[in-house]
């Protein structure tokens, strides 16, 4: 299993907000350049970069997205607020190797469609839920989507990887849903990153033990920046 640190970006600086709610944030590093390359050092093979304030509508982040993407030899996957196919035609621009679509595989089909013909494996989908009920914009909206139809229209349309969220063990530190990370990778094909909730090694050991082949990855970001992780120790705990 690949652990995928994250980099969740606000106003130019590393930050974690719990429960995605924009209100409960706790500031980080002030340079994410750093940490990305600390990161790294520490055996990192790809990074995974939010931009919160395009996510929430208030700004962007891309300047800190091509100083992170230029400043490591390792693959940076991003997402947060990618609504059009110039948005993410700018991520690409700034470095990134791949894009993950989350609000817009909901509200944009369209464009869905035409990201995957344009740029096929390098677009990821990225499916937040609260139970089986995704939410979109941040995470500040519901939707009356179901996760599960909306992971098999994904597959169906020729996605081949799902980041999967589930919001309420974001940044709380209750280690992952694992039963609810099963019962996503067994519905398609596409392969699986785990997201939300990782705060010890045993936390990814336990995921790890009972992963499918194709749930092959897990997204950490709180625990990291809290010490309750160590990187280069998780690395190795579970690959």
């Amino acid at each position: 299993m690949t652990i995928v640190p994250a980099l969740d970006l606000r106003g130019g600086r590393c930050v974690r907000l719990r429960h995605g709610d924009p209100r409960a944030e706790t500031r980080y590093d002030a340079d994410p350049v750093e940490r990305a390359r600390a990161f790294v050092r520490a055996g990192a093979a790809r990074l995974h970069v939010v931009d919160l304030d395009a996510a929430f509508g208030d700004g962007d982040n891309l300047a800190a997205l091509r100083a992170i993407c230029s400043s490591v030899d390792v693959p940076v996957q991003t997402g947060g607020g990618l609504r059009t196919a110039a948005d993410v035609a700018r991520r690409f621009a700034a470095g990134a190797a791949a894009a993950i679509l989350g609000t817009a595989l909901v509200e944009e089909p369209g464009m869905v469609r035409a990201a995957l013909d344009e740029w096929g494996e390098r677009v990821i989908a990225g499916v937040d839920a609260r139970g089986a009920s995704v939410a979109v914009r941040g995470w500040l909206q519901p939707t009356s989507r179901d996760r599960d139809g909306l992971l098999l229209d994904l597959a169906a349309l020729g996605f081949t990887r799902v980041i999967s969220t589930e919001i309420a063990r974001d940044g709380a530190g209750g280690g992952y849903d694992v039963a609810a990370l099963l019962h996503v990778a067994a519905l398609t094909p596409m392969r699986v990153t785990a997201s939300g909730g990782a705060h010890t090694v045993a936390d990814l050991r336990a995921l790890a033990a009972a992963a499918p082949a194709n749930l092959d990855s897990a997204i950490v970001g709180r625990a990291l920046y809290e010490g309750t992780i160590d990187l280069a120790e998780a690395i190795a705990a579970v690959a």
